[in-house]
């Protein structure tokens, strides 16, 4: 039974004898055509003995080539040079010599000359063997350098590819680390401030951070989450601030049904919820709403944030944290195909836009 592991080196194997059979089979029958249509006695024994003997010789040595290139080509041409020039003198009168050989054993002296000797034969095809030995040698040395520079070139993108994917995964994650803390020290400074004003609110925020926490733990190693699982992070951290803003908080989802297996960035809402909290309904002295709209557009998701807060300053937008983040991470992720845009909403406050490509969890 073949071990399944050594599959591969045996289908290659195969793979390298079935090429070199097949080219010399039709090389064979060339011979056969040509001397029988130039009225010329041919046989198919004498001529299949003959190329089969050249052709697996060079099969044989087709590692051994490799090598030499892979030798010869890591320096100067000077190196090139003096690697090649007797390698390939000495493998092209060594395949000389088998072939030579082989048909004399196998065949015997030709037909139209019986008497003729060994010594005679190798004579007669000592020069025009050697130069067709040394021409193959060089033709297969510029394969096999081509097919290795080719396979180099592609192990280096691989590799780069990985190297890449790798950073973006360490970038993400150090974006990741930046925001939970940032999160975490206000709901912590929130549940101090309510400790003794009020102990039941406090122990109630505390349970909903606990939820909170979980659920972030539990997807902790996942650049992207469903957008349902998404707004599970997302309902525990409003459950959070309802208890930080009372009766001055008004929440509104607007989530379309196509648009919940929608895979989204790990954590990208919270930060831009959190955003139109501080900056926009903190300060409002009376209540506030936050809508949240979800849409499929295409191959895009549409993902929306308002609030009617206290808007946009004078100044321009405000980019901190949150929205500074987002902007790096949607870039990181999906590049040019994403976008991110703040603007004010015609009748007060702020509206936030994400559009970035749809893709589903695979099954």
């Amino acid at each position: 039974m073949i071990d399944p592991m050594a599959w591969p080196n045996w289908k290659k194997n195969l793979t390298a004898l079935a090429f070199w059979t097949v080219l010399g089979l039709s090389y064979a029958a060339s011979a056969v055509i040509s001397a029988r249509a130039e009225g010329h006695p041919a046989g198919w024994t004498r001529s299949l003995v003959w190329t089969f003997g050249d052709f697996y010789f060079w099969m044989v040595l087709t590692p051994l080539v490799g090598w030499l290139g892979r030798v010869g080509g890591s320096g100067s041409w000077r190196r090139f040079l003096a690697v090649h020039l007797p390698a390939g003198l000495l493998l092209a009168a060594t395949q000389m010599l088998v072939t030579v050989s082989l048909y004399w054993w196998v065949i015997g002296p030709p037909t139209a000359m019986p008497s003729m000797t060994y010594t005679d034969f190798l004579r007669t095809s000592v020069v025009y063997e050697t130069h067709l030995g040394l021409v193959t040698y060089w033709v297969f040395l510029g394969t096999l350098r081509a097919i290795d520079s080719q396979r180099r070139l592609r192990d280096e993108r691989l590799r780069n590819s990985l190297l890449e994917t790798q950073l973006v995964q360490s970038q993400l994650q150090t974006l990741r680390v930046q925001l939970q803390p940032h999160f975490l020290f206000n709901t912590l400074n929130a549940i101090s401030a309510l400790a003794l004003a009020d102990p039941m609110q406090a122990r109630l925020m505390i349970s909903r951070l606990s939820d909170f926490l979980r659920l972030t733990l539990e997807e902790r190693h996942a650049q992207q989450v469903p957008l349902s699982r998404e707004l599970e992070f997302l309902e525990c951290y409003l459950g959070i601030q309802q208890v930080r803003f009372q009766d001055r908080l008004v929440t509104q989802m607007d989530v379309a049904g196509d648009s919940m297996r929608a895979l989204v960035p790990n954590m990208i809402l919270q930060p831009l919820v959190e955003n139109a909290l501080r900056h926009g309904l903190l300060d409002k002295p009376e209540r506030g709403t936050l809508l949240i709209v979800t849409r499929r557009d295409g191959d895009h998701l549409h993902v929306q944030i308002e609030d009617d807060g206290l808007g946009l300053p004078p100044g321009g937008a405000r980019d901190g944290i949150g929205l500074g983040n987002t902007r790096t991470r949607l870039d990181m992720l999906f590049g040019e195909q994403a976008t991110l845009e703040l603007s004010r909403r015609a009748d007060g406050g702020t509206r936030v836009e994400m559009r970035f490509p749809y893709r589903e969890e695979a099954a």
